[in-house]
């Protein structure tokens, strides 16, 4: 490029444009000029204030635009740029064109045409609409020459954000909480893959976020490296602006480079069922073992994400340690991250001795264990309550319950036992949250007896059971004796059919009603004596 071209350009970089007008006729006419000199797209962003916030040049079919994270926008659902560049081909407004409205939020998107002597031709423009239903995502405006702009500019943006104002749905109340869309892509038959995004939304709730709506996408296999097609996409983020969404939660844990894929189309955060998870555990923990479990967790989840951290792992993790690019500072980050493991290595090291001390003085009080376990929110810590006349923490979310709570029992026979509440599981365990908490969950091998408490009022309970029985086995428990308890029969209607079943299989309690608890007691305590006898 020569330096008078270049010159040009950076002249056209200082000027401001009106904000009755898309683009001013001379500078319509200066682009064009030097896109025809240089048989190159050109192209402008301008903020809504008038000013020039970026001159791009792209080769003849094509213009790349920069991240935008860096560029200020204004209060509203639209960015409060728009992009204005030039067709030297002649093209109408692309399909590119109409992403980079979409996934960029752009007030608008305009093309200018050349002519054969290199002139504006017309000008060519689309905006987004605050449509539903069915309705188009775009609406494209009479093409008109640069130089006989009528209606105004200004005018057009601020009644679009009025429109989407009015659509949105956001109340005074949901101010300062998440507003998410959920995203399952799932390779498993539709039950299964519709069961796990309503167990999504569950854990989504029981963190404080608001569920917008539920998106499924079941494909043969998925993508590695965009989980999603361009296409789908483009309909998530026009939903996500429609909604006033402000998050995008996926059910499949996602790598690096689906992150990059996603969040280059969107300034919205981006993060998947084992950051939520994780999240939840944070909140809820509140031993100083179980804090140090979760944030162990939570470093070894981001370690492997560090080496391509950029703009959208930021928008991810949002950042630990100094902010900045560069190998050196990623060499940095990853070295505190791995001193800090270390650290609370060492810290619940100390942590498990103290806990096999206390593990030894109740062996030599010779008190048997109970241990109860199962899926989450299945009424673990309900039955405990009911149980002991306690009144530990019990609430219809998931993951209510994280540091194990013990309490004594007296059976009707007068035999007592300390009887522990457990961390709930479920589907696709983080691994390195297993990890983390594989030390509490070591107390489980030395229980006398395992109760499983199953949510029989749950439709998948199947599925659940088989979740909490293979996560059994692979931390080696599945050799204890073991009472499936069928709770919340107080929500179903039960069959004679249904009771031959459960009994069949274990006993039905309802956690709440104290007067279906004896056969739960009689089993217990058989199975308590008999592994007991067994063991001695």
């Amino acid at each position: 490029m020569k330096k008078s071209q270049r010159r040009l350009l950076e002249r056209i970089g200082s000027r401001r444009v009106p904000r009755d007008l898309i683009i001013t006729p001379e500078m319509a006419r200066t682009i064009c000029e030097l896109s025809f000199e240089l048989n190159r797209q050109i192209g402008v962003l301008i903020h809504r204030s008038g000013k020039i916030e970026m001159v791009i040049v792209g080769d003849h079919s094509s213009l790349m635009i920069p991240a935008l994270s860096q560029v200020r926008a204004t209060e509203g659902r639209l960015r409060g740029l728009r992009l204005v560049h030039t067709h030297p081909g002649g093209e109408d407004i692309t399909d590119d064109d109409l992403m980079d409205l979409l996934f960029l939020r752009l007030d608008l998107v305009a093309v200018l045409k050349i002519t054969r002597d290199g002139l504006p031709e017309r000008l060519y423009s689309a905006h987004l609409v605050p449509a539903g239903g069915d309705e188009k995502m775009w609406r494209f405006l009479e093409p008109v020459h640069p130089a006989a702009q009528q209606d105004s500019f200004g005018d057009l943006v601020e009644a679009l954000e009025q429109e989407f104002s009015r659509r949105q749905h956001t109340a005074e109340v949901d101010r300062g909480r998440d507003r998410a869309l959920l995203i399952s892509v799932s390779t498993e038959p539709r039950h299964q893959a519709e069961a796990s995004l309503h167990e999504l939304a569950e854990l989504a709730r029981s963190d404080g976020i608001i569920v917008l709506d539920q998106i499924l996408q079941r494909r043969s296999r998925i993508n590695p490296r965009l989980i999603l097609g361009k296409g789908r996409l483009s309909d998530i983020i026009i939903q996500a602006l429609r909604l006033d969404a402000n998050l995008l939660l996926f059910n499949q844990e996602l790598n690096p480079s689906q992150i990059r894929s996603i969040t280059d189309f969107t300034d919205l955060r981006v993060i998947d069922r084992t950051q939520l998870i994780l999240d939840i555990f944070a909140h809820r923990a509140m031993s100083r073992e179980g804090k140090l479990q979760v944030e162990m967790a939570q470093l070894k989840y981001l370690l492997p994400r560090l080496s391509s951290r950029d703009d959208a792992l930021s928008r991810l993790t949002g950042g630990i340690g100094a902010r900045g690019p560069g190998e050196t500072k990623l060499e940095i980050d990853r070295r505190r991250i791995n001193d800090r493991l270390a650290r609370l290595a060492k810290e619940l090291k100390a942590v498990g001795r103290e806990r096999y001390r206390r593990r030894a003085r109740r062996r030599k009080k010779d008190l048997p264990v109970i241990s109860l376990v199962g899926y989450t929110n299945a009424g673990k810590s309900t039955l405990l309550n009911t149980l002991t006349d306690s009144a530990i923490v019990a609430e219809d979310k998931l993951f209510a319950t994280l540091d194990p709570t013990s309490r004594r029992l007296r059976f009707p026979e007068e035999t007592e036992v300390i009887i522990t509440d457990t961390v709930g599981f479920i589907d696709n365990l983080p691994e390195d949250l297993l990890q983390a908490f594989k030390a509490t969950l070591e107390e489980l091998a030395e229980a006398d007896l395992l109760v499983h408490v199953i949510d029989y009022s749950n439709p998948a309970y199947r599925r659940q059971m088989a979740v909490v029985q293979n996560l059994l086995c692979e931390l080696e428990l599945d050799q204890l004796p073991c009472l499936q308890v069928f709770n919340k029969i107080d929500r179903v209607s039960m069959t004679k059919e249904k009771w031959a079943q459960v009994n069949g299989e274990g006993v039905a309690v309802s956690a709440l009603d104290t007067r279906t608890l004896a056969p739960f007691l009689s089993e217990a305590q058989r199975l308590m004596k008999k592994a007991i006898a067994g063991r001695s």
